[in-house]
């Protein structure tokens, strides 16, 4: 549930006021999540804290289960997370040793500023993770780390009203090769919405035989993809989707991209 439904709800008397327990569910799970990254805290961590099992913990930030009161309680203590904001996503995430809101991390007196020492709402942004991986934009990179290195920022207002897209299904990987020279280059970062994964044209992550490779793809007649690189060099091939290959996946669609120049 949105702030604004909060804001609005509290309004309304109680008694014509009925939850919507699976998205309050999905809703904490992603709080949980958010916390937990934005903390830089491991899930194994976590889920020791708390006393559960790392499957657990997993089933809480998905939104399949919801932790009990006294587990929430215990989480949100040791880490200094603000009560009203776990449960309703309202105010700052993280509070003082006295329970007062504030910008100040767990376990640490100082507030998070960003360069100019401004103060930052970390609520304001969802931390999308970085892994390992490189899609080929040419001969393609074995799939063989998908663990984490770190997350990245990104603000929540722009993933949900632009992208229109779930953080939990968002990651952030880098492109190798010079397949899609102009369009996508060696080094360049990438954002990928992995929900949008029946691509009909655009830039897509695929593995194809084990590698993940980047390209721009149509949708034809038919059910068939084509599968189309910026640069002549390499050739563009075609993928029925009625009968794909035995290791053939579309990973998800290129939605951001960053690049130092």
């Amino acid at each position: 549930m949105t702030n604004s439904k909060v804001q609005e709800a509290s309004k309304k008397p109680v008694s014509t006021y009925i939850a919507e327990p699976e998205n309050e569910r999905l809703a904490l799970g992603e709080r949980i999540r958010s916390a937990r990254t934005a903390l830089g805290v491991s899930r194994n961590e976590a889920a020791n804290v708390v006393g559960v099992s790392l499957s657990t913990f997993q089933a809480w930030e998905a939104g399949e289960r919801e932790p009990d009161a006294t587990k929430l309680s215990a989480l949100a203590r040791h880490y200094g997370l603000a009560a009203e904001w776990v449960l309703f996503g309202a105010g700052p995430m993280l509070t003082s040793g006295d329970g007062v809101p504030t910008a100040a991390s767990a376990g640490n007196a100082h507030a998070v500023v960003d360069t100019r020492g401004n103060a930052v709402d970390l609520s304001e942004f969802v931390f999308i993770p970085r892994y390992n991986l490189k899609a080929a934009a040419g001969h393609g990179a074995v799939v063989d780390d998908e663990t984490p290195m770190f997350s990245m920022a990104f603000r929540r207002y722009w993933v949900e009203n632009y992208l229109h897209a779930s953080p939990a299904d968002l990651a952030v990987i880098s492109v190798k090769g010079d397949s899609m020279e102009g369009v996508l280059n060696n080094k360049d970062v990438i954002l990928l919405n992995t929900a949008d994964n029946q691509p009909t044209s655009g830039l897509y992550v695929l593995r194809v035989e084990g590698d993940l490779i980047v390209k721009r793809v149509q949708r034809l007649p038919g059910g068939t993809l084509r599968v189309i690189s910026a640069n002549d060099a390499y050739p563009t091939f075609e993928v029925d989707l009625n009968s794909p290959p035995a290791d053939f996946d579309v990973i998800g669609r290129v939605v951001w991209y960053g690049r130092q120049t």
